[in-house]
This record gives C-alpha cells, sequence and structure tokens, in this order.
C-alpha cells in the first residue's frame, strides 16, 4: 500500500480540551511520488475568540497562531459541519476511486500527540473507524526509529529539522495543508534513502 492520505491539523494547544481550528488532507502516491495538491482541501473551524481563548494558551501558540486562531473564530465551520465536510471530502468520486473504496491509511507527523484524539475527539471513535484503516504511518516515529539507526543524523525527526534536511524549506509553514504537503514530501525522501541503501 503506497497510498495514504496526508494529514495535518492546527489547534489551540495540545491539552485535552484543545480547539480544532483547521484540518487539512491531501492524498499522496509513494510510487509515482505525487503530492494530488489538486484535491488536497483545508478547512477552518470555528472556535472561541482568540481574547477568551489567550489566558489559556501555551507560549508557542501565542507567537505562531494569533492570525489562525481570529480567522477560526470569524470565518470557520462549525464542529458539526466540520463532520459533513470530512465526510463529504472522502465520499468524493475521485478520493473514493484513488483509494479503490478502502478506508484509506493516514499520514502524518507526531500523529498520536494531537492529530488522532483531537479528530477522534471532533468525530468519534465510530465515525473514524468507518472512514479511516487503523494504521497510521508516523513520519517523525519513522524518522526517530531511522535515526537510532544511523540512517539518518543524530536527533533529526522533528519536523523542522527534516523538512531541513532533505532542503524541502527552511522551516514549516505551520498551516494545515502546507504541513499535509510537506509531509507528503518528507514520506517520498524516506522512501528515497531506503531504496539507495538496498540497491
Amino acid at each position: 500500500m503506497d497510498r495514504y492520505l496526508s494529514l495535518d491539523t492546527e489547534a489551540t494547544g495540545l491539552e485535552v480540551d484543545c480547539y480544532l481550528i483547521q484540518v487539512a488532507l491531501v492524498p499522496i502516491d509513494g510510487t509515482s511520488k505525487t503530492v494530488f495538491s489538486e484535491w488536497g482541501k483545508e478547512v477552518l473551524i470555528q472556535c472561541p475568540s482568540f481574547e477568551e481563548l489567550k489566558p489559556k494558551l501555551n507560549p508557542w501558540v501565542l507567537e505562531h497562531n494569533e492570525e489562525l486562531i481570529r480567522k477560526a473564530h470569524k470565518d470557520g465551520i462549525t464542529p458539526a459541519a466540520f463532520k459533513d465536510w470530512i465526510q463529504n471530502y472522502l465520499s468524493a468520486p475521485e478520493i473514493k476511486n484513488y483509494f479503490k473504496n478502502e478506508r484509506p491509511t493516514l499520514l502524518g507527523k507526531s500523529m498520536s500527540a494531537l492529530d488522532i484524539p483531537v479528530l477522534t475527539r471532533y468525530l468519534g471513535k465510530e465515525f473514524m473507524e468507518k472512514y479511516f484503516h487503523h494504521h497510521t504511518l508516523d513520519l517523525t516515529c519513522v524518522a526517530r526509529f531511522l535515526s537510532d539507526a544511523g540512517k539518518l543524523p543524530t536527533g533529526c525527526y522533528t519536523t523542522s529539522k527534516l523538512l531541513q534536511y532533505f532542503k524541502i524549506r527552511q522551516k514549516a509553514e505551520h498551516t494545515a495543508l502546507s504541513d499535509a504537503s510537506d509531509m507528503g514530501q518528507v514520506y517520498f525522501r524516506l522512501l528515497e534513502l531506503l531504496q539507495r541503501d538496498a540497491s
């Protein structure tokens, strides 16, 4: 299986009660090394105002996500509408055909820390099990293993270090669609790294 649905989320933090503010999905193909940008979608999810959230936000979120939180509060769809948005995306003919009517496997970064828990909280366990494969491909976990094995430089398993090492970009843009597309490119570079070693 070399077809994945690259996922990225942006939220108001890593806490269990954080708010989801942006989600992106992009199909990728490891055989042709293609990110299907034309099928990539990004959506803002409504959250409380920045002023209301500010006292509880951690320093990283305060520095990097203020503008995104303001946009999500003003322009985001409701959490209930987000569930419909995901369902409509996965039910689109081109997406169903691409994944051959099977549940797509999600690919991303640090997925167990944020993406999967917050999506499950917003969408429900039953929805996640119905629409997504139970396997996930977490590239930062894979990169940690490859760093331990000496296939990547020591400590080269954070998003920014992977992007820099593979010369994709100097730092992540921290928008969901950009990060999801970048992770597709990281996946291709990791494949190439191992394929070179095997030849």
